[in-house]
């Protein structure tokens, strides 16, 4: 099974071997080498490695557990695919509790919003400028998580982190780098802006409904993907959903 490059990275060394051949599939699902569906062939795995079964599988473990793989007793294991169903949760989930983050980070007197978001925004138009796809997406996924750092609630900053992990994020992206960078850019200008003179009250129904024209903007225009409403994010199933979830 052929995945990333083999040679250990300097922040790899000093890891067990189960940790390493961990780190070696995160990078190669996250970085595409390994697409939704493909079959992970445990020997070939541990060969390319060269390390025993045994870490392999409890490196499997570990990603099952995350949400990255799926094992199946009679056909073994698979990268994990998404419909898009499950990505319109992901992303009613997330409006919702960024919603709370952002309500949170506003209400706290000792955080000055924008001395910490305007950095990574200037990240992100760097990115853009640049025309890279790797630093916008590094950069967007910062400016995120920053927000909901800054809630200072570790369990919606916990809950958040699992549900946008970085394969969704890549799923996401995929879909959006159709749209030209600088708009994208401008999009995350606005959001921020957003963020910064929206009155508190308000806040946590800006963010879904910004996300509600995320959505809209990045699944509706490639595909007949089912859009949602702010209040009540309908989706008809009855419009070609199974060819749709076909082509993730």
């Amino acid at each position: 099974m052929a995945t990333a490059k083999t040679k250990t990275d300097k922040k790899d060394r000093g890891l067990s071997a189960g940790e390493r051949v961990e780190a070696h599939l995160r990078k190669a699902i996250y970085a595409g080498t390994l697409r939704p569906r493909q079959r992970i062939i445990e020997e070939d795995l541990a060969r390319e490695l060269k390390v025993s079964r045994g870490p392999v599988r409890e490196a499997l473990l570990r990603l099952e557990r995350d949400g990255l793989v799926v094992t199946t007793s009679r056909h073994g294991t698979f990268i994990r695919d998404i419909s898009f169903t499950e990505i319109g949760v992901v992303f009613r989930m997330r409006a919702k509790l960024e919603g709370l983050c952002a309500r949170y980070m506003r209400e706290d007197a000792s955080i000055d919003p924008y001395n910490l978001l305007e950095p990574v925004l200037k990240r992100l138009k760097a990115a853009a400028e640049k025309n890279s796809e790797d630093r916008f997406f590094h950069a967007d996924m910062e400016l995120h998580r920053t927000i909901w750092k800054a809630s200072n609630q570790p369990l919606l900053y916990g809950t958040l982190d699992l549900v946008m992990n970085p394969y969704i994020f890549m799923i996401a992206r995929a879909y959006s780098s159709q749209v030209p960078m600088d708009r994208r850019f401008e999009h995350h200008e606005r959001y921020v802006k957003m963020l910064l003179k929206t009155p508190i009250a308000r806040i946590e129904e800006e963010v879904e409904r910004y996300f509600s024209g995320v959505y809209t903007q990045t699944f509706d225009r490639i595909s007949p993907f089912p859009s949602f409403a702010l209040h009540g994010w309908s989706a008809d199933s009855k419009d070609g959903s199974a060819i749709r979830q076909s082509r993730l």
